[in-house]
């Protein structure tokens, strides 16, 4: 009896932990998940290196949003996240609405944004974070010229010095 007993506990464990033993396919809905920019580091002429993250239907979209995601982020939202806690350039509320005449342009594909980004100094890696039958989630690896960056604003009188 204890045995019959003791193999009907081990038969309702079973069922019980079965249904989630299940794998989920994570790629069909991970690529619609955001990720936040990275700080791998600040270097001493006051750029950041930073992993950016970017969606797009293929690879050269997802990597072209990920350059303005990176530049975006140091400017409104600052980099919580990495080895270095930087604070954005803008600290006013709703900058980026108020200045949107100026900042559609600047982002705008082909814009001056690609001037204060750059991937040519360092090790581009990129790799597939999340695809599906849509569009795809790459992470790049981008030097942003903070400093640069931010006589740029103070010039346009966005920010003050």
């Amino acid at each position: 009896m204890k045995k019959l007993l003791n193999l009907l506990m081990a038969m309702v464990v079973v069922a019980f932990i079965c249904p989630s033993c299940k794998t989920t396919q994570v790629s069909s809905v991970a690529s619609y998940v955001s990720f936040e920019t990275e700080c791998l580091g600040v270097e001493l002429d006051g750029s950041q290196t930073l992993r950016a993250w970017g969606k797009g239907k293929d690879r050269a979209d997802a990597l072209e949003q990920a350059k303005k995601n990176a530049v975006r982020d140091v400017i409104f939202n600052g980099i919580r996240s990495g080895e270095c806690n930087t604070k954005p350039l803008i600290y006013e509320v709703n900058a980026e609405e108020k200045y949107q005449y100026y900042f559609n342009k600047f982002f705008a594909d082909g814009g001056e944004y690609k001037k204060y980004v750059s991937d040519a100094d360092e090790n581009l890696t990129s790799r597939t974070k999340a695809v599906s039958n849509t569009q795809q989630n790459w992470g790049v690896v981008v030097r942003v010229l903070r400093d640069d960056l931010r006589e740029r604003l103070i010039q346009d009188n966005i920010i003050k010095p």
